[in-house]
């Protein structure tokens, strides 16, 4: 049986080297004032671009949308600069790179954006702890936002994707899931709406596709994809409930007329095996649905990332704390070499101790 994990393959014509995908991590070392990618953001994505392609961690696409300190956004000239120097460092590495454009909604906290509530569809608090400058805190109750907020919001998204491309990204990512911004419109328990947004799968699922048309206005949604986390349940305030499976089946029957590069699909974060709404495999559930490219992720090792390959229940598979320990993880996994472990301690912190510091084959 041909192996395919190192197989070359056509995303809508942006030509990958193997089907390996660098999964999206907050890593927050943008500690500046502007929210701004740096050299060390661009050492960090080149040293990893061995992966078929990159997609970088949640980059927020407003001041709006913020809800973590210290994450780099991708709203204005500054921050378009810094993440040229990360598509620059990539390309030069013969890497693939896809920005993923991010807002949290009610993940977020007060103290981010000058004492105003945070943004998001329905006054529901999240009961997160929020990551701040001064440490964290606990969210709160979120403004409802208006219809206006809602247009805006789908303006920033398509800027957003206008920056990206100007910023040398080969494409970019909506950021459905996790709880975040568009998840929480899709959600019954946080998303109780009664206008044009909430009240059926429908509704819940505008926004997406109101963004999606706007994109379409600036580029090929061959360079688009969309990350989706359907069965995610207990985690940010989101709990599965009687018209989960009916809202992501119809999200992702009607991406089928998108022609997206792809959709990034999550199996499930915790056990939803007793639990008769959820999707208990997610990539074989949306494998049946989906004519497009799958991307899926959560927790796979090399052997397990080849099986769902051979099993042709996606088509490309995305690691995420494999590649913050082992920049070189594709060598790695091509010669069976043992992996780094990561330091959970510095996932998050400032500075070279933690993120680009972690030694390859070569060293």
């Amino acid at each position: 049986m041909e192996n395919k994990l190192f197989k070359n393959y056509d995303l809508k014509g942006t030509e990958l080297n193997n089907r390996i995908v660098m999964a999206p991590m907050t890593r927050s070392r943008s500690a500046n004032e502007g929210n701004v990618a740096t050299a060390l953001t661009a050492t960090y994505y080149a040293q990893r671009a061995t992966a078929g392609l990159i997609i970088t961690e949640g980059t927020f696409v407003s001041e709006e949308a913020i809800g973590v300190v210290n994450v780099p956004g991708i709203y204005n000239k500054d921050q378009v600069d810094g993440w040229k120097l990360v598509t620059t460092a990539v390309h030069e590495k013969g890497g693939k790179i896809f920005a993923q454009l991010w807002h949290t909604g009610a993940y977020s906290h007060p103290d981010l954006h000058q004492g105003r509530l945070p943004l998001a569809p329905s006054n529901f608090n999240p009961g997160q702890q929020v990551f701040t400058a001064t440490g964290f805190q606990p969210s709160v109750a979120p403004q409802p936002m208006t219809i206006e907020d809602i247009k805006r919001t789908v303006s920033d998204f398509k800027q957003a994707a206008v920056n990206a491309f100007e910023a040398g990204f080969d494409g970019v990512g909506i950021h459905g899931a996790n709880g975040y911004l568009l998840q929480q419109f899709f959600s019954k328990k946080a998303n109780d709406r009664t206008d044009g947004y909430g009240g059926t799968p429908e509704n819940r699922a505008r926004i997406l596709f109101e963004i999606l048309d706007a994109i379409t206005e600036v580029t090929d949604l061959k360079k688009v994809g969309v990350r989706l986390n359907p069965s995610l349940n207990g985690i940010m305030g989101i709990l599965i409930d009687d018209e989960t499976i009916a809202t992501y089946d119809y999200i992702v029957n009607r991406l089928n007329d998108y022609g997206l590069a792809y959709i990034h699909l999550i199996e499930p974060f915790t056990d939803v095996s007793g639990n008769s709404n959820a999707i208990q495999e997610v990539a074989k559930h949306f494998r049946k649905i989906y004519n497009g490219t799958i991307i899926i992720n959560r927790g796979f090792t090399k052997e397990t990332a080849e099986e769902v390959l051979q099993a042709g229940d996606a088509d490309l598979v995305s690691f995420g704390v494999p590649f913050i320990a082992n920049p070189d993880l594709v060598e790695r996994f091509k010669t069976g070499a043992a992996l780094n472990a990561p330091d959970q301690d510095t996932f998050y912190t400032p500075g070279e101790k933690g993120y680009t510091d972690y030694p390859a084959l070569t060293n």
